[in-house]
């Protein structure tokens, strides 16, 4: 009996041995997985990872790549200059494929408020700042000192000491004059011309006014010329179309039978002027500046022959498109300059004429004729 009893504790105790062993043998593989899974999850893990980054990469940086834009005093459908800048900002978002919430602007109410309204674009991240107009170089220049990490782009801001972040897109205004005067000068009957301008505080007003009388006289070295700046504040110059058309009305009662309107909204006063006399029968002529305004003036077509033009447009919309390339030209960048097409009036225009103007651009363009314009010597 003895022995029976300890047989069976022997028994059980084998039984107790190798149960244990079994449970030891189950530990070692479920460690085992628990090491080979995560090296197993972090090895793909890293690869689809390096996709991804590159990817995005490119194409977030499109998606949230953002343009504004900061108008002189005045509105952005001013028919002319902050138009043509807010055109070509228009432009470069389609050439980057950006959505539409990815350009703003703010309209300049007062000069005050320039570096204001340059900052909030600045608060909200954005990557281009352009600023419209010679007035606002000073703010734009202490923004971008300020803020190296932000692309500004000054229409009409020359730039002394060149900045990398800071392009001064300039344009040589008297050439662009000399063309509307050489074509004012071609289709004038009574001997007598004119110009409507803004303030000669600004530089590039005052090279369109040199450059429109040096080719008047390059035609007619006699013509009587009547060029008229607006009298007031730099915040006034531009906005002031009563004046404008007031002074175009007084220059055509002088005799003048072309007026050329540079000055903004206050040209744009002159040029209806004109328009609504050549509409009442008068043989009078009237020439836009800054963009084709043709395109953006229609109550001036009955006396629009062309308009001496500054390519804004295709110039801002370049350097937006290098500043998201990385390859973005600090300093002075000179744009085109040229004359509108006649339109309406080509049959008006004789050939000798058109002739002329070509043989005139070609010369402006190589150099051997001079506009005889050189501002600081």
């Amino acid at each position: 009996m003895r022995k029976s009893m300890l047989f069976v504790l022997l028994a059980l105790l084998v039984v107790s041995v190798v149960a244990l062993s079994a449970c030891g043998g189950k530990a070692t593989p479920t460690q085992a997985p628990a090491q080979e899974k995560p090296a197993a999850t972090e090895a793909p893990a890293q690869k689809p990872a390096e996709k991804p980054t590159k990817a995005p990469e490119q194409k977030p940086a499109a998606k949230e790549f953002k343009i504004g834009l900061v108008t002189d005093v005045g509105r952005i459908n001013d028919r002319s200059f902050n138009q043509s800048a807010w055109e070509g900002v228009k432009l470069a978002a389609e050439q980057l494929g950006l959505p539409d919430d990815a350009i703003k602007y703010i309209e300049t109410k007062d000069a005050k408020d320039y570096a204001d309204n340059i900052n909030q674009f600045i608060e909200n991240g954005y990557n281009v700042i352009v600023t419209v107009g010679f007035a606002l170089g000073d703010a734009t220049r202490e923004a971008a000192m300020n803020n190296p990490d932000v692309y500004f782009i000054g229409v009409d801001q020359f730039q002394a000491e060149p900045l990398p972040n800071y392009a001064g897109l300039i344009f040589p205004e008297d050439k662009a004059g000399f063309l509307a005067g050489v074509l004012a000068a071609s289709l004038d009957k009574t001997g007598t011309i004119a110009a409507v301008l803004g303030t000669d505080l600004v530089p590039p007003v005052v090279a369109f006014k040199e450059g429109y009388e040096a080719g008047a006289r390059y035609v007619k070295p006699d013509i009587n010329i009547i060029s008229t700046y607006h009298p007031g504040e730099l915040s006034q110059a531009f906005v002031d179309p009563e004046w404008g058309a007031a002074t175009a009305k007084q220059a055509m009662d002088q005799g003048a039978d072309v007026v050329f309107g540079a000055g903004g909204m206050t040209g744009n006063g002159a040029l209806q002027e004109v328009a609504a006399a050549a509409e009442a029968g008068k043989e009078v002529y009237c020439i836009g500046v800054d963009t084709d305004q043709w395109e953006t003036l229609p109550a001036a077509h009955p006396c629009l022959v062309s308009s001496a033009m500054k390519l804004i447009t295709p110039g801002v919309a370049d350097l937006i498109v290098k500043a998201a390339a990385g390859d973005f030209p600090g300093g002075n960048y000179v744009g085109d300059v040229g004359l509108a097409p006649f339109h309406d009036f080509e049959d008006k225009v004789p050939q000798d004429v058109k002739d002329l103007l070509d043989e005139v651009r070609k010369g402006l363009m190589d150099g051997s004729i001079d506009t005889d314009y050189h501002p600081g010597g």
